[in-house]
């Protein structure tokens, strides 16, 4: 199967990375393909990076040719996605929601319907607004018709929203083991729900 994991901070190999590294270090160690995407440089490819709704229904005009085509069409083959963001006042990076603010031909076209989804988050704090930060991060798959992953059973618990971290990232074993568990979670639940996205495929 096929992962796709973006990284919303805008540091290529900061605290969040860490935990994205992680992940996709367990989804290869399950036999699948993990791709990791620094979501700021894809952004800085598209010359308008913020959403004007400039067509209804979105035509992807304007991002065609660019990066973020590419990465949208990953994104609609990829059996599950594991999105990670620092908190930025309680929610996502402006990187990360300007990504997903131009997927609207994506959710058009249905082609993350039933794709698997989990998420991760680093705050300063212990308490620093991770939770929010996931919740923002499900509310994104949620609209696209995802499948979002969140808490497991007592024995392999991955945080009630997904994994949530305090910096250093990299000295957070509690975080690093629940980011294990989360992909191992997405992993699963992509694999039982395969078929339904393989007939979506087919059917578009």
């Amino acid at each position: 199967m096929f992962f796709l994991v973006l990284n919303g901070s805008p540091n290529k190999e900061g605290n969040t990375a860490v935990l994205l590294k992680e992940a996709c270090r367990v989804l290869e160690s399950l036999g699948s393909e993990a791709v990791l995407v620094q979501v700021s440089e894809v952004m800085a490819g598209v010359k308008q990076p913020f959403c004007l709704a400039c067509s209804n229904p979105c035509n992807g005009r304007c991002y065609a040719g660019t990066v973020l085509e590419e990465v949208y069409n990953l994104l609609a083959r990829a059996d599950g996605v594991i999105i990670g963001s620092p908190v930025y006042f309680c929610t996502v990076s402006g990187q990360m929601k300007a990504f997903w603010d131009k997927s609207r031909r994506l959710r058009n076209n249905k082609d993350l319907l039933n794709t698997v989804g989990g998420a991760v988050a680093v705050g300063a704090a212990r308490f620093g607004g991770q939770e929010t930060t996931l919740r923002a991060l499900h509310d994104i798959m949620l609209c696209h018709g995802m499948t979002v992953v969140g808490d497991g059973f007592h024995d392999s618990d991955c945080g009630h929203h997904g994994g949530c971290a305090q910096k250093p990232a990299a000295e957070d074993a509690a975080a690093l083991m629940r980011v294990a568990v989360l992909a191992r979670r997405v992993h699963e639940v992509a694999l039982a729900t395969r078929q339904i996205r393989a007939v979506r495929k087919q059917a578009g």
